[in-house]
């Protein structure tokens, strides 16, 4: 027998995103950070288990493929690409141009880009960086933030490379390293620098003791997200950078 239907008219807004074979918390921080009404639409693309300038090269052409394996409904409000380190490493310019070559979406964002614009909303020019990674993979993103007249006068890393390691790196150790860096004054913010790393406990907890906006990889990327696809509302929210919205330049 054949049924009859109809095609509601009700479409949810919806956002995509491409995540790292490898990564273990950004899939549940963005779930946890977009509002219930907001649908989340992921992929992922292939990467080792050790982060390294090779493995970031090599996924630069993986891009692009993974974008086309998001599903093709509505046209996606905004997509996210989920790596920090890579999005310093390729380029942001270029991480867009591969994710829209391979999904329509008007607007593209990174936790680079988004980090720019939240210290940017936030008026925050000194920062202390805190990686899970050695120097070499942190560089790049350091001298990115540097032209977009972003210094991190601190930097801290935990010299984990493989990535099993590093989304096990524990909430104390993060806040110990956070109150350690925050003791130089300089530093008007604090950027916890890693998709992978479990930072969303203890944003506020940080904040709290060093009256300085804390930031982190996913918060800023769903906080960009969201702002590029015009929508104001939002879940659980940790941290200062809720309070405002990207400006624009």
């Amino acid at each position: 027998m054949d049924l009859n239907y109809t095609l509601s008219s009700d479409r949810p807004t919806q956002l995509g995103l491409v995540v790292l074979q490898s990564d273990e918390t950004l899939e549940r921080d963005m779930r946890w950070l977009l509002p219930k009404d907001v649908e989340l639409l992921v992929s992922r693309v292939p990467s080792g288990i050790e982060l390294s300038v090779e493995f970031i090269a090599a996924m630069e052409g993986k891009l692009t493929d993974a974008a086309t394996l998001l599903p093709r409904g509505p046209q996606l409000a905004s997509v996210g690409y989920g790596c920090t380190s890579a999005s310093a490493q390729i380029g942001t310019d270029r991480v867009a141009e591969l994710i829209k070559a391979g999904v329509p979406t008007d607007h593209v964002t990174n936790p680079v880009s988004a980090l720019i614009a939240a210290c940017r909303a936030l008026n925050l020019r000194k920062i202390g960086l805190i990686s899970p990674y050695i120097a070499s993979i942190s560089d790049r993103l350091r001298d990115v933030l540097a032209g977009a007249g972003i210094t991190a006068v601190r930097f801290g890393s935990f010299n984990e490379p493989i990535e099993a390691n590093v989304v096990r790196i524990s909430p104390q150790s993060l806040k110990d390293a956070a109150l350690g860096m925050a003791q130089d004054h300089e530093c008007e913010g604090i950027f916890l620098s890693c998709t992978n790393l479990r930072t969303l406990d203890v944003i506020d907890e940080i904040e709290a003791e060093i009256g300085r906006p804390v930031l982190s990889s996913n918060q800023v990327l769903a906080w960009h997200m969201l702002g590029l696809a015009g929508i104001t509302q939002h879940g659980a929210t940790p941290g200062k950078l809720w309070t405002v919205s990207p400006v624009a330049g």
